[in-house]
């Protein structure tokens, strides 16, 4: 099994739990389904999040800081978790968000104020750009703050989800299965980095398929050369030994972008009330709704074998269904 002596904080409630979606994979008459439920994580409503922040915040602390600073948009579900995991640490929280302050205040960005964070609108620029001039700020105050990259996805954030994959790896043999494919939502890549080294590192003959979230780079770097670049570093830290990952260990599915990150369309509008009504499931309308989506779309275009085996990693993000409310029914 894997070592390593990362420092880690306590923040939430695993393993999580692999249940099997029995009826909706009888109403697609397709392979079977399996959740992977990170949504019920337990840190202020759960998602995936966690599991970077027990990673995160423990170098912070390691490090003695006293504020979390990270970015997102305005339901970022990453930023929510932030505010929760400094609210249970005892540190002060910034965030940054896209768009501009509003009077309309509830999903995630009802909890980030109820979790005590300080929030910074910062217009057009949702994925932490101006975070350098908050940090010279705190600093001048006299604050020792540490930047939490947006979705938490640097080698320390990404490290959290090669144990995850240990982590499904154990249930699997106590289940007595083994999946065929694992498909999540990708966007700021730490999950999909994190998943390929893992089934690198333990050998696994799983397929891991992302969906593509969001635009089709980060920063300057193509994603999936991003991708690339973070699973070899993550892999350098897990293992003390090099990574040597190229684009093609990727498979990056990008064609259910529909009209644009966060924009609801037909296909997360059916298929957050489809897994709702089927098997009493929350999906959320920007990530595992549009994952879930592309997921069911593929099945139904017979790109799975029926004898085969299907995990949806679900993230989390019910949270931001209320503010998507006048969208979804």
């Amino acid at each position: 099994m894997l070592s390593h002596s990362l420092p880690r904080t306590s923040l939430g409630f695993f393993p999580t739990p692999v249940v099997e979606l029995k009826r909706l994979s009888n109403q697609l008459k397709g392979p079977r389904i399996f959740v992977k439920r990170d949504d019920q994580t337990g840190l202020a409503l759960g998602g995936n999040k966690t599991r970077k922040l027990e990673y995160l915040v423990a170098d912070a602390l390691q490090q003695g800081c006293d504020t979390l600073v990270t970015a997102g948009a305005p339901q970022s579900n990453h930023c929510r978790q932030t505010a929760a995991a400094a609210a249970l640490m005892g540190l002060d929280c910034y965030l940054v968000l896209g768009g501009e302050a509003t009077n309309k205040i509830n999903g995630n960005l009802l909890l980030d104020q109820l979790l005590g964070a300080n929030i910074h609108w910062s217009g057009e620029q949702r994925k932490g750009e101006q975070i350098p001039q908050i940090i010279n700020a705190l600093t001048e105050q006299g604050k020792k703050p540490y930047v939490i990259p947006y979705g938490g996805s640097n080698a320390i954030g990404a490290a959290a989800f090669v144990f995850a994959g240990e982590e499904l790896y154990l249930q699997q043999r106590h289940l007595d299965i083994e999946f065929d494919h694992i498909v999540f939502a990708s966007s700021s890549g730490g999950t999909h980095a994190g998943l390929t080294v893992g089934k690198s590192l333990l050998q696994l003959n799983t397929q891991i398929i992302g969906i593509g979230i969001d635009k089709g780079e980060v920063g300057d770097l193509p994603y999936t050369t991003y991708l690339t670049q973070l699973s070899n570093e993550t892999h350098a830290l897990v293992s003390q030994e090099q990574g040597h990952y190229t684009e093609s260990d990727f498979i990056l599915n990008t064609h259910y972008q529909g009209a644009g990150y966060g924009v609801v369309g037909d296909l997360e509008r059916e298929v957050i009330q489809l897994v709702a009504q089927t098997e009493g499931i929350l999906l959320d309308p920007v990530y595992t709704g549009r994952a879930m989506g592309a997921l069911i779309d593929m099945i139904r275009n017979k790109q799975f074998d029926q004898q085969e085996t299907v995990l949806f990693w679900h993230t989390g993000g019910a949270p931001a269904l209320f503010d998507y409310a006048a969208e979804l029914i």
